[in-house]
């Protein structure tokens, strides 16, 4: 089960959280990603992710919901659908902070 969580906004609308494994990787193992989703509520925002072609994607809980900093990348965005590589056990944590957000086709691209 993917760790992730969520914020609701003053405005109403929530910021959710995922850190799923890495789409499309060659080898297992080879690490994840954390996904940040802006939309109306937190149904639409895992439908957004759904409609990419990440279908297994569920939020059960709020165990790992997003930052203040990450709240204010996905706000920023134009698409509102952003991702950078989560922090692991191989992956120090100064190597992920200094890491810029993507936008989500970046992940998803088809190898040609």
């Amino acid at each position: 089960m993917a760790a992730g969580g969520f914020s609701r906004l003053p405005n109403g609308t929530v910021v959710v959280a995922l850190n799923l494994p890495r789409p499309l990787a060659s080898a297992p193992g080879a690490g994840s990603v954390r996904v940040l989703v802006h939309a109306h509520n937190r149904a639409r925002a895992l439908t957004r992710l759904r409609n990419l072609g990440l279908r297994a994607v569920y939020l059960r809980g709020n165990g790992a919901p997003p930052t203040p900093d990450e709240i204010t990348a996905v706000l920023h965005h134009p698409d509102g659908l952003i991702w950078r590589t989560a922090p692991g056990p191989e992956i120090a944590a100064a190597v992920v902070a200094a890491e810029l957000w993507h936008p989500i086709r970046a992940l998803i691209r088809r190898p040609a």
